[in-house]
């Protein structure tokens, strides 16, 4: 047995292959991170760096000068998490559904086309909707005269009940085409005896989708929503291009990556406090750790998956 197990070959291959790979997570990953959650438990004074341990997550929470901000930054997030999940994730797998079907014609032009705005720049989407919406010179207000709809057009980035709604459906017309391709690519493995038996069962169309499709790709969805919270809870850049780092009117816009930016570098007259910015990047990092777990750990297990 200890002969067996002496001579079994070492496979050294499977180490050389990963060191590289976890030496740079590790290097911008990893390390940063511990970096910043031990930078939020101290406090500059007096040009010092003095251990508070959660006083600044005290602060944060509790102290009207911060958690005002904080909690709005917060719900502003959530808002913006929620309308790409109904909306962005919703037209996902209805044009994954669509474009999965034989019968349809230049589909691979379809879907080239819905995929091509997610390649784009943060700052190119931002500044060029701000441009079409513009009330001044944009191209929206003569748009929608032509048919007959200018009634409808107001200034949506600068009222505070709408702008946050806009930014969240520009950047849902930006990353649809993600959760597109991850449904399409779940809806290409399942098998065609699976179908053809619903078909022999009198299951076609609409129900064949919702009865035997839905079903199969519910992890791939599952997928597809962890990875649309984490990325919009990481959210910054198209709120940043378009509305500045005030996330304007009024903070309406504001969320998490904002708020962190004005606090740790500073703008305009506010001061750049570091220990206060990596305690909410440590808030955020939290914030996404426990959706996560939630989902690895309540959700994952009671999705069924099947192998073909």
């Amino acid at each position: 047995m200890a002969d067996s197990l002496s001579r079994r070959p070492r496979r050294w291959h499977i180490v050389v292959f990963l060191a590289p790979a976890v030496l740079v997570y590790t290097a911008i990953m990893i390390l940063p991170l511990f970096g910043t959650l031990q930078l939020s438990l101290f406090k500059s004074i007096d040009n010092r760096q003095v251990f508070v341990g959660l006083e600044n997550f005290r602060t944060l929470l509790l102290d009207p000068r911060w958690s005002a901000s904080f909690w709005n930054a917060l719900w502003n997030n959530t808002w913006f998490f929620l309308i790409h999940m109904v909306v962005q994730n919703s037209i996902g797998i209805a044009l994954a559904a669509l474009l999965s079907s034989p019968r349809l014609r230049l589909r691979a032009f379809y879907r080239t086309a819905i995929f091509v705005p997610t390649i784009l720049s943060f700052v190119i989407v931002g500044f060029s909707w701000k441009l079409i919406l513009s009330p001044l010179w944009g191209v929206a207000p003569g748009l929608l005269d032509m048919v007959g709809l200018k009634s409808l057009f107001a200034p949506w980035l600068g009222k505070e009940a709408y702008a946050l709604t806009t930014l969240s459906l520009i950047s849902v017309w930006q990353f649809v085409g993600i959760p597109m391709m991850l449904i399409y690519a779940a809806l290409l493995v399942i098998p065609e005896e699976v179908l053809e038996a619903a078909e022999c069962d009198g299951i076609t169309g609409m129900a064949q989708f919702w009865k035997i499709k839905l079903p199969l790709i519910l992890p791939s969805i599952g997928i597809v929503t962890i990875l649309t919270f984490v990325n919009n809870f990481n959210a910054f850049d198209l709120i940043y291009s378009a509305q500045g780092a005030l996330a304007g009117p009024n903070f309406s816009t504001d969320i998490l990556g904002t708020f962190l930016y004005r606090t740790f570098f500073g703008f305009q007259l506010q001061l750049g406090d570091p220990n206060m910015g990596a305690t909410i990047a440590s808030m955020m990092f939290f914030i996404i750790l426990a959706g996560v777990s939630v989902y690895l750990f309540v959700i994952q297990t009671r999705l069924t998956r099947y192998q073909f």
